[in-house]
């Protein structure tokens, strides 16, 4: 049996090796993104028109597909249509590529994590993070109270509940109401435009979140952050809420794929040293219990929701999203993961790889 520590050295190690491969293929800061969008295509990438191919293919493959269902622990998810099924892939240049459904709204749930964990990360730096949640994969549910106690709250991540309502409470602002603007105005720079939370959502999730209200007065106990848990569960809650389309989702990848700027408004949202920090614990955390899976069949980072979105990064290529909400028993959308898993196996996505060489929509090389 491993000690402790070599348990904690080798998982420091893989995080750091994930993080080394993400930030080579990250846009450096400055002028990398107009440098991205004004370049040559490289021998080999996908034209926009095999892009759109893929895409289409992806949407005819899987909109059959019957696996999974809806979340129903939060009444109001279970009512979504479990046919809705949108993709919506972007590049840095601004080039969005659609099929399917891609004006439906479904509530942006876990996937939200990302984006509160990335206000952060620019105003106030990863040791936040060191200090007060961790990096680490967990190895329990992604609501675990036992994964609390077992560290005091530390050793965790932002992307599961503990970590995300401890993120959301050291957001900047003071009153309740300037730490929403806050986590909203963030938000809005990511998809290019205004997202409002959708109430149905925020009022089931309300009535239905006992157990994050615990789980935010355990990591208030023990020191993780100050002000009111209740209010940092509510505002959780509300991020969760939040409506998108998987164009708004696919926009929001790909200002991470673009080296944290938008790719169509141009506005810089996390500086470029910080966008490896965040991949890095997207790739080990971010399909809840099939995090490991998803990377090594993959080696995307990507953030999945229960309210069906999921959302990948190809960093310097795109940012690609999928809604569609049956999920598998880890709580993932089962449509999206095929989708996705298609399109970079196809445009050749997964940034672990040496190359990472295209195939053609054909699927050969």
């Amino acid at each position: 049996m491993k000690s402790a520590g070599m348990h904690h050295a080798s998982g420091r190690l893989a995080r750091a090796l994930v993080a080394l491969s993400l930030v080579t293929a990250v846009v450096a800061p400055s002028a990398g993104a107009q440098r991205l969008s004004a370049r040559s295509p490289r021998p080999n990438e996908p034209s926009a028109e095999d892009i759109q191919r893929v895409v289409d293919q992806a949407y005819a493959r899987f909109k059959n597909l019957k696996e999974g269902k809806n979340a129903d622990y939060i009444p109001a998810l279970a009512k979504v249509d479990p046919d809705l099924f949108g993709i919506a892939l972007v590049t840095p240049d601004g080039r969005t590529y659609t099929a399917g459904n891609n004006t439906t709204e479904v509530s942006i749930q876990s996937i939200s994590k990302v984006f509160t964990m990335a206000r952060v990360l620019q105003d106030s730096g990863g040791k936040v993070f060191i200090d007060n949640t961790g990096v680490d994969a967990t190895g329990r549910e992604f609501n675990s109270i036992v994964a609390i106690e077992d560290k005091k709250g530390h050793e965790m991540n932002p992307l599961v509940n503990a970590g995300a309502i401890t993120t959301t409470a050291l957001v900047g602002g003071g009153s309740a109401s300037a730490v929403w603007q806050n986590i909203a105005d963030t938000y809005d720079g990511y998809a290019g435009r205004h997202l409002t939370v959708l109430e149905d959502v925020y009022k089931s999730e309300a009535e239905t979140n006992q157990r994050n209200r615990a789980i935010a007065m355990l990591m208030y106990a023990y020191g993780h952050f100050k002000g009111d848990p209740l209010q940092a569960t509510d505002i959780y809650t509300r991020q969760c809420s939040v409506g998108v389309t998987a164009k708004d989702l696919a926009m929001m990848a790909a200002t991470l794929a673009n080296g944290g700027t938008n790719p169509v408004t141009r506005k810089r949202m996390l500086d470029a040293q910080h966008v490896p920090q965040l991949l890095s614990v997207m790739a080990t955390a971010g399909l809840y219990d099939d995090s490991g899976i998803w990377l090594f069949n993959t080696g995307l980072p990507a953030k999945s929701g229960v309210g069906g979105g999921l959302i990948a990064v190809s960093p310097g290529k795109w940012g690609v999203a999928v809604v569609s909400p049956p999920l598998d028993k880890a709580g993932n959308s089962v449509r999206a993961q095929r989708a996705i898993e298609y399109i970079s196996s196809v445009l050749g996505g997964n940034p672990l790889a040496a190359g990472g060489e295209p195939m053609s929509a054909s699927g050969r090389k």
